[in-house]
Parts: C-alpha cells; sequence; structure tokens
C-alpha cells in the first residue's frame, strides 16, 4: 500500500498528540489525595478567629503601613518571627533569627535595609526538596498623612502563612510531618517592584533547583467586582504555566476541606491586567519553578488608605486558607517531583 509523506507526517502527529492526551490523562488520574480525613482535621484548625487577630494587629496603626524601610515594616516583621517562635516554628538554618536581610546596596537608599522573614519545617523523606509558602508583608506606609492600612494588601495573604504552618507544626507534633521541607516566606518590597523576592531568587537560601514548588498568597481576605455579590472564589494565576500536574493537584485539592470556584481566567499569557508578573510568584517562575498566585482580584480599597480590617470577609479568607494548606499538603508529601511539561 502506498503512503504519501503528507499521509505519514499525519500519522506521526496524531500518534504524537495521542500519547500526550494519555500523558495528560495518566498524570490527572495519578493525583490521589491518601488520608483525607487527616488532612481535613488540620485544614479544619485554622480558623477565622485566629486570622482575624493577626490581621488587626499588623493592620492597625502601630504598624503605619509596614512601609519597606521603616519602621512599622520592621515592628512587623519582630511580630511575624515572635509568632514563629511562640508556636515553636524553628528559623531556617541559613536564616537562624528567621530573617534574610536584603542590604541597602540592593533595595537604594530610599528604602535602606530590610528583611525576609523565613520559617521552616522540615521533611522527614526528600530531605534535600523544599516547598515555598509565602506572602509579602510590606505595604505602602504614611501617604500625605494618610496610613495605608493594607489589610488585603497583604496582611490576608500573610495571616494565611502564618496559620498555614502552624497546621503543618501541629501536624507534624501528631506525627504526620511532611516528606519535603516546607519554608515558609514573608518577603519585604513587593510594593517597590518585587524586590524582597527578586533578592531572595538571587541570594536563595536553598537551592532554587531543589525546591519544587511555590504558593503566593497576594490579597485573599476580600472580593473584586467581577464576583459581588458572590464571594466563593479564588482566582488562580500561573497554575499551569509550568506544571499541568499542578493544576491536577489543585483541582482535585477542591473538595476536601473545602469547597470553592477555582477561577482562572487571570492566567492567560495575553490577559491585559497582567496580574501573572505582578507579585513575588514571578521572580520563583522565572527559575521555572511551578508556582500558584492566589487571589481575590481588585476592589474600591485596592492601594487606598481605606483598605482596612473591618473589610476582611474573615469566613471566606478561613475558607480560602484551608483550601490552600490541602494544595500544600499534597506538595510536601507526594511520592515523586512533580513534572515540568510547560516550561517558558
Amino acid at each position: 500500500m502506498k503512503i504519501t509523506f503528507l499521509t505519514a507526517l499525519f500519522l506521526v502527529g496524531s500518534c504524537t498528540t495521542l500519547r500526550y492526551s494519555e500523558k495528560i490523562k495518566n498524570l490527572k488520574d495519578g493525583v490521589v489525595y491518601e488520608q483525607p480525613q487527616i488532612i481535613k482535621s488540620y485544614a479544619n484548625t485554622i480558623s477565622q478567629v485566629d486570622l482575624k487577630l493577626i490581621i488587626s494587629e499588623l493592620a492597625s496603626d502601630k504598624y503605619e503601613g509596614r512601609r519597606v524601610g521603616q519602621k512599622g515594616h520592621e515592628m512587623a516583621a519582630a511580630f511575624v518571627k515572635n509568632y514563629y517562635k511562640t508556636n515553636s516554628i524553628e528559623p531556617l538554618e541559613a536564616a537562624p533569627n528567621y530573617s534574610q536581610i536584603v542590604p541597602e546596596s540592593y533595595l537604594g537608599e530610599k528604602y535602606g535595609t530590610s528583611e525576609n522573614v523565613i520559617a521552616f519545617i522540615k521533611g522527614t523523606d526528600y530531605t534535600d526538596e523544599y516547598i515555598i509558602i509565602g506572602a509579602h508583608l510590606d505595604h505602602e506606609g504614611i501617604v500625605e498623612d494618610q496610613i495605608y492600612f493594607g489589610a488585603d494588601d497583604n496582611a490576608s495573604g500573610t495571616a494565611a502563612v502564618m496559620e498555614i504552618a502552624q497546621a503543618f507544626k501541629l501536624a507534624a507534633q501528631n506525627g504526620y510531618s511532611p516528606k519535603r521541607n516546607i519554608i515558609f516566606l514573608h518577603v519585604t518590597a513587593e510594593e517597590v517592584g518585587l524586590q524582597g523576592s527578586r533578592y531572595y531568587t538571587e541570594n536563595p537560601l536553598v537551592p532554587l533547583e531543589q525546591t519544587t514548588a511555590m504558593l503566593n498568597m497576594d490579597m485573599i481576605g476580600r472580593t473584586d467586582y467581577k464576583h459581588e455579590p458572590t464571594d466563593d472564589y479564588l482566582y488562580l494565576i500561573g497554575v499551569n504555566r509550568h506544571s499541568n500536574e499542578l493544576k491536577f493537584i489543585a483541582e482535585k485539592a477542591n473538595g476536601l476541606a473545602t469547597t470553592i470556584d477555582l477561577d482562572y481566567r487571570y492566567g492567560e499569557e495575553n490577559e491585559s491586567n497582567r496580574y501573572y508578573y505582578r507579585s513575588d510568584h514571578y521572580n520563583f517562575a522565572q527559575h521555572n519553578i511551578p508556582v500558584i498566585f492566589f487571589f481575590n482580584g481588585e476592589h474600591e480599597d485596592y492601594h487606598k488608605p481605606t483598605d482596612t480590617e473591618d473589610k476582611i470577609n474573615y469566613q471566606l479568607l478561613e475558607k480560602r486558607s484551608k483550601y490552600i494548606f490541602t494544595v500544600a499538603w499534597y506538595l510536601a508529601n507526594m511520592d515523586h517531583r512533580m513534572e515540568l511539561d510547560l516550561i517558558e
């Protein structure tokens, strides 16, 4: 039987497409959350009461908007470090005081010296691998004699990281330590160009090539214009830029400890707001580390002094934090390293 050149190309292409489809199906089918009741029990230790205590503190007058290089940010960093110390969550060996100094030579004279705050829970099996769970701690400070409190941006993400860390610590104390190391990273200088995360990725405290995922929480305590009055949603940005498997992990986490509408609309490369490029996960993605940017979208108080803690939806923040904890649990405990398949 005679087979033309074009027919041969078509057959090769069809086989390649079939193999890729099978690969995707196998990846999706392979995501199984083991011990779901255990995961749910520790997710449920995250409470809106504790989230509110943290945000009410960080978004109060005394922190003066947590401007990088100013006293309010230093005080906020001290508060976060004390939280980890009080809850027996250890510092990283390379940052024994929970601190990575970001020098003035890097930030410039306008901002001076600042710091990234870092805590750590040691893994048991894949001890040379790390996942990072992070949020930026800084905000706008005082502008024209008005405090920009930054309750949603980003005391909400900061509080979620702290509560998620405590949930993992409680699990570890009860014999459910993560298989991978977990770093809890509170970066500085996000509001002045993602500088804290850029400094970390240019001066990493653990090898970037051994960092298997980065989860970034930036503004997760409110709702945006597109979802009012409905609030049962969360934007996931960048989730499949480097790994389809990560998206399957995120999707199968939904419904385990809580159920929420996962909205991917801002993940497209041609998305006009360019949110993918505007928060700290981006500096990790530049190093081919799979990332998810968890985000609630913009609202009328975005980058205004009216972004205050009384406007946070604490029930929703609890729900979102439990969901993110569930995703992190899988990443910390999966029995293989996540496969990269869409590298930019």
